[in-house]
Protein backbone atom coordinates (compact mmCIF):
# COMPACT_ATOMS: atom_id res chain seq x y z
CA UNK A 1 0.00 0.00 0.00
CA UNK A 2 3.15 2.42 -0.05
CA UNK A 3 2.63 2.85 -3.24
CA UNK A 4 -0.08 6.04 -2.79
CA UNK A 5 1.68 6.61 0.82
CA UNK A 6 2.66 10.66 1.17
CA UNK A 7 0.78 11.80 -1.82
CA UNK A 8 -2.03 14.13 -2.40
CA UNK A 9 -4.62 13.47 -5.33
CA UNK A 10 -7.21 16.32 -6.55
CA UNK A 11 -10.39 15.48 -7.68
CA UNK A 12 -13.67 16.95 -9.42
CA UNK A 13 -17.07 15.95 -10.01
CA UNK A 14 -17.84 16.04 -13.89
CA UNK A 15 -20.54 19.11 -14.36
CA UNK A 16 -20.97 20.44 -10.72
CA UNK A 17 -18.79 23.42 -8.81
CA UNK A 18 -17.59 20.46 -6.60
CA UNK A 19 -13.96 19.68 -6.41
CA UNK A 20 -11.66 17.16 -3.73
CA UNK A 21 -8.36 16.40 -2.59
CA UNK A 22 -7.65 12.78 -0.56
CA UNK A 23 -3.75 12.51 0.94
CA UNK A 24 -1.97 10.04 2.89
CA UNK A 25 0.95 10.86 4.90
CA UNK A 26 2.89 7.61 6.05
CA UNK A 27 7.03 8.04 6.04
CA UNK A 28 6.07 11.88 6.52
CA UNK A 29 4.35 12.11 8.90
CA UNK A 30 6.70 9.72 10.59
CA UNK A 31 10.09 12.06 9.77
CA UNK A 32 8.28 14.89 10.92
CA UNK A 33 7.60 13.53 14.72
CA UNK A 34 10.83 11.28 14.89
CA UNK A 35 12.50 13.50 17.10
CA UNK A 36 9.75 14.36 19.18
CA UNK A 37 8.09 11.95 22.61
CA UNK A 38 5.05 13.15 22.32
CA UNK A 39 1.95 11.51 23.89
CA UNK A 40 0.25 9.70 21.74
CA UNK A 41 -3.33 12.30 21.71
CA UNK A 42 -0.45 14.67 20.57
CA UNK A 43 0.59 12.98 17.85
CA UNK A 44 -3.02 11.86 16.51
CA UNK A 45 -3.44 15.51 16.42
CA UNK A 46 -0.34 16.68 14.77
CA UNK A 47 -1.34 13.93 12.65
CA UNK A 48 -4.93 15.04 11.77
CA UNK A 49 -3.40 18.53 11.25
CA UNK A 50 -0.83 17.54 8.97
CA UNK A 51 -3.20 16.15 6.77
CA UNK A 52 -5.71 18.64 6.88
CA UNK A 53 -2.74 21.08 5.95
CA UNK A 54 -2.05 19.86 2.88
CA UNK A 55 -5.80 19.29 1.61
CA UNK A 56 -6.20 22.90 2.27
CA UNK A 57 -3.37 23.85 1.14
CA UNK A 58 -3.64 22.09 -2.18
CA UNK A 59 -7.01 24.12 -3.24
CA UNK A 60 -4.99 27.78 -2.84
CA UNK A 61 -4.05 29.54 -5.18
CA UNK A 62 -0.50 30.97 -3.69
CA UNK A 63 2.80 30.15 -3.43
CA UNK A 64 3.99 30.15 0.02
CA UNK A 65 2.77 28.59 3.53
CA UNK A 66 0.43 27.58 5.69
CA UNK A 67 0.61 27.48 8.89
CA UNK A 68 -2.28 25.50 11.48
CA UNK A 69 -1.95 26.42 15.48
CA UNK A 70 -4.09 25.32 18.18
CA UNK A 71 -3.07 27.47 21.07
CA UNK A 72 -4.08 26.75 24.56
CA UNK A 73 -3.47 27.85 28.24
CA UNK A 74 -3.92 24.27 29.95
CA UNK A 75 -1.15 21.48 29.67
CA UNK A 76 -1.20 21.83 25.77
CA UNK A 77 0.44 25.06 24.70
CA UNK A 78 0.73 24.97 21.50
CA UNK A 79 0.17 22.72 18.44
CA UNK A 80 1.55 23.69 15.05
CA UNK A 81 1.85 22.39 11.29
CA UNK A 82 3.31 24.53 8.37
CA UNK A 83 2.37 23.18 4.84
CA UNK A 84 3.89 25.56 1.98
CA UNK A 85 2.40 25.44 -1.56
CA UNK A 86 4.99 22.54 -2.74
CA UNK A 87 3.42 20.25 0.18
CA UNK A 88 6.52 20.17 2.00
CA UNK A 89 5.23 20.38 5.99
CA UNK A 90 6.46 20.27 9.30
CA UNK A 91 5.26 19.70 12.59
CA UNK A 92 5.95 19.99 16.41
CA UNK A 93 3.99 20.29 19.70
CA UNK A 94 4.25 21.88 23.32
CA UNK A 95 2.84 20.98 26.37
CA UNK A 96 3.51 21.28 30.22
CA UNK A 97 3.25 18.70 32.78
CA UNK A 98 1.77 15.62 32.53
CA UNK A 99 -0.84 14.27 29.65
CA UNK A 100 -2.25 11.18 30.16
CA UNK A 101 -6.33 10.33 29.99
CA UNK A 102 -7.45 14.12 28.75
CA UNK A 103 -9.05 13.57 25.50
CA UNK A 104 -7.38 16.07 22.70
CA UNK A 105 -11.16 18.31 23.39
CA UNK A 106 -10.17 18.93 27.07
CA UNK A 107 -6.61 19.65 26.34
CA UNK A 108 -7.80 22.77 24.08
CA UNK A 109 -10.45 24.36 25.76
CA UNK A 110 -9.88 27.85 26.32
CA UNK A 111 -7.80 27.93 23.14
CA UNK A 112 -7.92 29.22 19.90
CA UNK A 113 -7.40 28.19 15.78
CA UNK A 114 -5.02 30.21 14.44
CA UNK A 115 -4.81 29.96 10.79
CA UNK A 116 -1.81 31.85 8.70
CA UNK A 117 -1.34 32.22 5.45
CA UNK A 118 2.03 33.50 4.01
CA UNK A 119 2.48 34.28 0.46
CA UNK A 120 6.08 34.39 -1.15
CA UNK A 121 5.18 37.50 -2.44
CA UNK A 122 2.94 40.33 -0.56
CA UNK A 123 1.55 40.42 3.13
CA UNK A 124 0.57 37.19 5.09
CA UNK A 125 -2.75 36.66 6.46
CA UNK A 126 -4.33 35.47 10.15
CA UNK A 127 -7.39 34.22 10.90
CA UNK A 128 -8.50 33.42 14.47
CA UNK A 129 -10.63 30.94 15.29
CA UNK A 130 -12.93 29.93 18.25
CA UNK A 131 -13.03 26.17 19.48
CA UNK A 132 -15.74 25.45 17.94
CA UNK A 133 -17.02 21.61 17.34
CA UNK A 134 -15.27 18.09 18.75
CA UNK A 135 -12.48 17.66 16.04
CA UNK A 136 -10.26 19.62 14.00
CA UNK A 137 -12.00 18.68 10.97
CA UNK A 138 -15.43 20.92 12.33
CA UNK A 139 -13.47 23.37 13.31
CA UNK A 140 -11.77 23.54 10.23
CA UNK A 141 -15.11 23.73 8.33
CA UNK A 142 -16.45 25.97 10.80
CA UNK A 143 -13.19 28.46 9.47
CA UNK A 144 -13.87 27.60 5.86
CA UNK A 145 -17.61 28.65 5.97
CA UNK A 146 -17.47 31.71 8.22
CA UNK A 147 -14.27 33.24 6.95
CA UNK A 148 -14.06 32.06 3.40
CA UNK A 149 -17.77 31.70 2.64
CA UNK A 150 -16.69 28.35 0.92
CA UNK A 151 -18.56 24.85 2.00
CA UNK A 152 -16.04 22.68 2.83
CA UNK A 153 -16.34 18.97 4.44
CA UNK A 154 -12.87 17.27 5.75
CA UNK A 155 -12.89 13.82 7.09
CA UNK A 156 -9.47 13.17 8.93
CA UNK A 157 -7.77 9.92 10.93
CA UNK A 158 -4.34 9.23 12.60
CA UNK A 159 -3.55 6.67 14.61
CA UNK A 160 -0.02 7.71 16.08
CA UNK A 161 1.58 6.36 12.41
CA UNK A 162 -0.31 6.62 9.61
CA UNK A 163 -2.75 10.13 8.61
CA UNK A 164 -4.79 10.62 5.94
CA UNK A 165 -8.22 12.91 4.97
CA UNK A 166 -10.47 13.88 2.78
CA UNK A 167 -11.49 17.49 1.86
CA UNK A 168 -15.13 18.06 -0.63
CA UNK A 169 -15.24 22.11 -1.09
CA UNK A 170 -18.29 23.78 -3.38
CA UNK A 171 -17.14 26.53 -5.10
CA UNK A 172 -18.64 29.52 -5.80
CA UNK A 173 -20.66 29.32 -9.05
CA UNK A 174 -20.52 32.44 -11.53
CA UNK A 175 -23.44 33.80 -13.10
CA UNK A 176 -22.69 32.27 -16.20
CA UNK A 177 -22.95 29.05 -15.02
CA UNK A 178 -26.07 28.76 -14.02
CA UNK A 179 -28.19 26.91 -16.66
CA UNK A 180 -31.37 24.56 -16.85
CA UNK A 181 -29.88 20.84 -16.43
CA UNK A 182 -28.27 22.03 -13.18
CA UNK A 183 -27.46 19.39 -10.16
CA UNK A 184 -28.64 21.34 -7.89
CA UNK A 185 -28.67 18.39 -4.75
CA UNK A 186 -25.02 17.73 -5.69
CA UNK A 187 -23.38 18.82 -2.97
CA UNK A 188 -26.26 17.30 -0.57
CA UNK A 189 -26.05 13.98 -2.18
CA UNK A 190 -22.13 13.60 -2.36
CA UNK A 191 -21.57 14.61 1.10
CA UNK A 192 -24.15 12.30 2.29
CA UNK A 193 -21.95 9.26 0.63
CA UNK A 194 -19.44 10.95 1.69
CA UNK A 195 -20.14 10.82 5.29
CA UNK A 196 -20.51 6.59 4.32
CA UNK A 197 -16.56 6.37 4.85
CA UNK A 198 -14.87 4.40 7.53
CA UNK A 199 -11.49 4.74 8.98
CA UNK A 200 -10.19 1.85 7.44
CA UNK A 201 -10.96 2.76 3.80
CA UNK A 202 -9.84 5.70 4.42
CA UNK A 203 -6.27 4.50 5.69
CA UNK A 204 -5.52 1.74 3.32
CA UNK A 205 -7.61 2.38 0.57
CA UNK A 206 -5.84 3.89 -2.72
CA UNK A 207 -7.79 7.06 -4.27
CA UNK A 208 -9.30 5.41 -6.64
CA UNK A 209 -10.34 3.02 -4.67
CA UNK A 210 -11.77 4.90 -2.39
CA UNK A 211 -13.64 7.29 -4.76
CA UNK A 212 -15.36 4.20 -6.67
CA UNK A 213 -16.43 3.00 -3.51
CA UNK A 214 -17.51 5.91 -2.50
CA UNK A 215 -18.80 7.24 -5.58
CA UNK A 216 -20.28 4.23 -7.50
CA UNK A 217 -22.79 6.10 -9.85
CA UNK A 218 -20.87 9.69 -10.05
CA UNK A 219 -18.58 11.06 -12.64
CA UNK A 220 -15.18 11.71 -10.76
CA UNK A 221 -12.38 12.89 -12.12
CA UNK A 222 -9.06 12.13 -10.99
CA UNK A 223 -6.04 14.16 -11.60
CA UNK A 224 -2.35 12.82 -10.83
CA UNK A 225 -0.98 12.14 -7.56
CA UNK A 226 1.32 14.97 -6.23
CA UNK A 227 4.44 13.59 -3.11
CA UNK A 228 4.18 14.93 -0.02
CA UNK A 229 7.40 15.07 2.15
CA UNK A 230 8.53 16.50 5.50
CA UNK A 231 10.76 19.28 5.00
CA UNK A 232 12.67 21.53 7.72
CA UNK A 233 13.29 25.00 6.57
CA UNK A 234 15.59 26.13 9.46
CA UNK A 235 19.09 27.30 8.27
CA UNK A 236 21.75 29.03 10.18
CA UNK A 237 21.06 31.94 7.99
CA UNK A 238 17.65 32.50 9.71
CA UNK A 239 18.60 31.70 13.38
CA UNK A 240 21.46 34.29 12.50
CA UNK A 241 18.56 36.73 11.60
CA UNK A 242 16.98 36.06 14.51
CA UNK A 243 20.14 36.59 16.76
CA UNK A 244 20.53 39.86 14.67
CA UNK A 245 16.99 40.91 15.68
CA UNK A 246 17.85 40.31 19.49
CA UNK A 247 20.76 42.64 19.46
CA UNK A 248 24.06 43.57 20.01
CA UNK A 249 23.69 43.66 23.95
CA UNK A 250 21.14 41.06 24.63
CA UNK A 251 23.91 38.79 22.57
CA UNK A 252 26.76 39.89 24.52
CA UNK A 253 24.95 39.41 27.59
CA UNK A 254 23.97 35.81 27.18
CA UNK A 255 27.93 35.03 26.29
CA UNK A 256 28.51 36.55 29.62
CA UNK A 257 26.96 33.98 31.18
CA UNK A 258 28.05 31.29 29.01
CA UNK A 259 30.86 30.01 26.23
CA UNK A 260 27.95 29.69 23.49
CA UNK A 261 24.64 30.40 22.73
CA UNK A 262 22.89 27.06 21.81
CA UNK A 263 19.57 26.99 19.22
CA UNK A 264 17.42 24.18 19.35
CA UNK A 265 14.82 23.63 16.08
CA UNK A 266 11.84 22.36 17.90
CA UNK A 267 10.62 21.14 14.05
CA UNK A 268 13.59 18.91 13.55
CA UNK A 269 16.12 18.68 16.07
CA UNK A 270 19.25 20.59 14.24
CA UNK A 271 21.48 21.90 16.66
CA UNK A 272 22.86 25.26 15.87
CA UNK A 273 25.98 26.70 18.00
CA UNK A 274 27.37 30.51 18.32
CA UNK A 275 30.72 31.02 19.69
CA UNK A 276 31.82 34.69 20.23
CA UNK A 277 33.43 34.67 17.27
CA UNK A 278 30.75 33.84 15.21
CA UNK A 279 28.32 36.21 17.27
CA UNK A 280 30.57 38.91 16.45
CA UNK A 281 30.84 38.41 12.44
CA UNK A 282 26.89 38.61 13.06
CA UNK A 283 27.20 42.29 13.82
CA UNK A 284 30.00 43.06 11.72
CA UNK A 285 28.36 41.74 8.54
CA UNK A 286 25.35 43.78 9.42
CA UNK A 287 27.54 46.96 9.76
CA UNK A 288 29.49 45.92 6.53
CA UNK A 289 25.71 45.29 4.75
CA UNK A 290 24.69 48.58 6.39
CA UNK A 291 27.69 50.93 4.89
CA UNK A 292 27.50 49.57 1.62
CA UNK A 293 24.27 49.92 1.09
CA UNK A 294 24.07 53.87 1.72
CA UNK A 295 26.80 54.19 -0.99
CA UNK A 296 26.18 56.35 -3.96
Amino acid sequence: MDNFKDTLQHFLFEHTPIRGNIVHLNHAYRQALQHQSLPLVLKQALGELMAASALLSATLKMDGAMVLQLQSKGALKLLVVECSSALEMRATAKWAGEISNQSFIELIQHGQFVITLDPEQGEAYQGIVPIEGETIAEMLENYMQRSQQIDTSLWLHCDGENAAGMLLQKLPERPDQHHQNQDYDAWNRVNHLANTVTISELQNLAPEQLLTRLFAEEDVRLFEEKPVRFHCSCSKTKVSAMLQMLGVNEVNSILAERDNIEVNCDFCNKHYVFDAVDAAALFTSEITISLGSSRH
